[in-house]
This record gives C-alpha cells, structure tokens and sequence, in this order.
C-alpha cells in the first residue's frame, strides 16, 4: 500500500499511540519466546516510531516499507533519535534482506491493508524465506469483528493542531473489506489558506483458521494468540489478534 498524503499527517493522526508500549509490548514477547538473536525486521515500518523504540531496546533493527513518502519521515527519525536502523524501501510481497533475522515484527494492523489472500501468503513464505530456524514471526491483524461493527459504514472526524481529518468507510461483507476515504484540510500559514488532500485504501480481515492454516504452510509453528494488545486469550468481541509463531527447522513438521 502507497501512501503520498497520508504520509505528511500520519504521526500527528496517531499520536494517541505509545509506540513506547507498544515496543516493550512485543519485546515481552520475544522474551518470552526467546528468538536466536537480536536481528529484528520491522516490516511496514511506516514512519520508524516503532523501529526507533524497538532499537532503543537493544535490537539491530530493520526496517521495510514500500512508502517512499513514509520512510523520508522515518529517516528524519533515525537522525534525531541516534539510532543505527536500516531502512529499506520494498513492498513485502518481494522482500528481499541480505541475511535472516532472528525476529519479525508486523504492527498496527499492517497485513489487513494487503487485500489480496495470495499477496499475504506471498508475504509470509517471504518471512519464512528469510527468517532464521526457530526465529520468531509477531504480527496484529483487525478481526473480522471490528471491521463488521466498528468500523464498517462509520465516519469519524480528527481534528488536530495542525490538520484536520475526515474518515469515511465503506463496509463490503462478501470479502470484510473497508475502503477508507480520507480528507485532510491542512493550514498553510504563509498565503493563509487551507489545502485538502485526499488519500483512500482499502482494508481486508481474515479469518483466524485461515491465518493459522497459512502460518503452518510458510513453515511456521503458532506459539500463541492474543487479544487487543494484551496477553489475554481473544474474545467474540476482540478487536486485534497478535500472533506469535516460530519458524520451524529444516525437516520438521
């Protein structure tokens, strides 16, 4: 997924998010799971928030996003925060690293905005491809739930210091998607006017059977699933899952 306009208001639109917490979040994880190493890819890094946290907590990390717009502010990021990250500009359906990593971290329901099933396997046998044996796979996804019920037909509105945001989504049942248009009304101080921009993408939540039977099939083992951001088994009425797996050896089943 491109982002040109979103990329500008982004951090602002999220900034009710501890990428803080959320960083020491998965990083109890991955001591709970003890991954062979430190070497963390941060897949759809986005902005790096999350990238620089997870550095500061003593991973070598990187970074891959397929938003040029995106990582421009990540690198800024990078500078200002001291941290050595490497950023790569790739869509991840065609990841391409120079080595395995010990660990993946996919955030902030990233995997629902690929709609296409096939571009989502793609992505995990890309995971596994280039993750080290008994490396570890942690990502969130948006429950079908939450796209039927919260967000589906609603329109929400942002209004920030510096821009404001009007969300409109458009629900489809047959594949719970979400297209999700936004206006941004931005203040431009020197000819005192404001600008709109317009971005729209869409979103897709699957099934948890079905992400299971996929994670088995990249040569994944499911070490855990729990729900909206906590260490919780999931619910009816959960919002996000976060999966655990780990990469199998060679030959084992």
């Amino acid at each position: 997924m491109m982002y040109s306009a979103f990329a500008g208001f982004y951090d602002e639109l999220t900034g009710n998010i501890s990428y803080h917490e959320r960083a020491e979040y998965f990083h109890s994880i991955l001591k709970k799971y003890t991954p062979p190493g430190k070497i963390l890819l941060d897949l759809a890094c986005g902005t790096g928030s999350l990238s620089v946290e997870l550095s500061k907590l003593g991973y070598d990390v990187i970074g891959v996003d397929n938003s040029a717009e995106m990582l421009s502010v990540a690198l800024e990021k990078r500078y200002k925060s001291n941290q050595d990250i490497l950023f790569l500009c790739q869509d991840m359906t065609e990841l391409d690293l120079y080595g395995t990593v010990d660990c993946t971290v996919c955030a902030l329901d990233s995997l629902n905005h690929v709609t296409d099933p096939e571009a989502v396997r793609k992505i995990f046998e890309k995971v596994s491809l280039f993750t080290a044996p008994n490396g570890l796979f942690l990502f969130d996804v948006n429950t079908p739930y939450k796209h039927r019920t919260v967000l589906c037909n609603n329109t929400f509105v942002y209004d920030c210091d510096d821009v404001y945001c009007v969300w409109q989504n458009e629900f489809e049942e047959e594949t719970c998607s979400v297209t999700i248009n936004l206006d941004f009304f931005a203040y431009n101080s020197e000819q005192d006017v404001y600008r709109r921009f317009s971005e729209s993408f869409r979103e897709r939540a699957y099934e948890d059977a079905w992400i299971r039977q996929l994670l088995s099939e990249s040569g994944f083992e499911l070490l855990t699933v729990y729900g909206d951001d906590s260490f919780d088994p999931p619910t009816e009425t959960t919002q996000r899952l976060i999966y655990a797996a780990r990469k199998r050896e060679s030959g084992e089943k």
